[in-house]
């Protein structure tokens, strides 16, 4: 399992998934989980997917007009990919080695003939993402939620009773500090 935490910290809460990243590295995952912080590294990360992995969880903000610190689980599919090319069969992502873009991700691991195995998005609502450094609070807030997200999803790919509670992932696929 890949757990990769995604965004510019220089962006406000952009940060989201780099801070969750930080934060899990830390958690006593398995051996099997391998956490890491791909910032803007999106060439970097797809490079690394096609190693094989059979579950990763990108974890980034992602605004879809919840309230911020909205946190939120999605399972991405072949139709969140960009379309292939006319003439081809795979898309052909606009390449930024300092860029992260997770279609133009996934456009990538196309044409290295790769897969990201079941790919899911933890994302969290963004409040701002103008230049400056450091979460909003109800992104900050949201932080603990998403970790604790994780660590079920976790939970719930092991099937071996790992830890205490796949149920909290079933839970989660959107939640926020309020309830909703």
């Amino acid at each position: 399992m890949m757990i990769a935490g995604v965004g510019n910290i220089f962006l406000g809460d952009d940060g989201f998934g780099v801070e969750v990243a930080r934060r899990l590295a830390d958690a006593g995952l398995p051996d099997w989980v391998r956490v890491a912080d791909y910032g803007i590294s999106g060439l970097h990360l797809a490079y690394d997917l096609a190693e094989g992995f059979e579950t990763t969880i990108l974890i980034d903000a992602s605004a879809r007009g919840e309230p911020p610190g909205t946190v939120y689980v999605m399972e991405l599919s072949a139709e969140d990919r960009p379309a292939p090319a006319p003439g081809t069969t795979a898309a052909m992502p606009v390449l930024d080695g300092h860029g992260m873009q997770p279609d133009v991700v996934l456009g990538m691991l196309d044409m290295l003939g790769a897969d990201a195995g079941r790919l899911l998005l933890v994302g969290c609502e963004p409040a701002s993402i103008e230049a400056r450094i450091g979460l909003s609070e109800p992104v900050a807030a949201a932080v603990d939620e998403a970790v604790r997200i994780v660590r079920g999803l976790v939970r719930a790919d092991a099937g071996d009773g790992f830890g205490d509670g796949a149920e909290a992932a079933a839970g989660a696929w959107t939640t926020n500090d309020e309830g909703g």
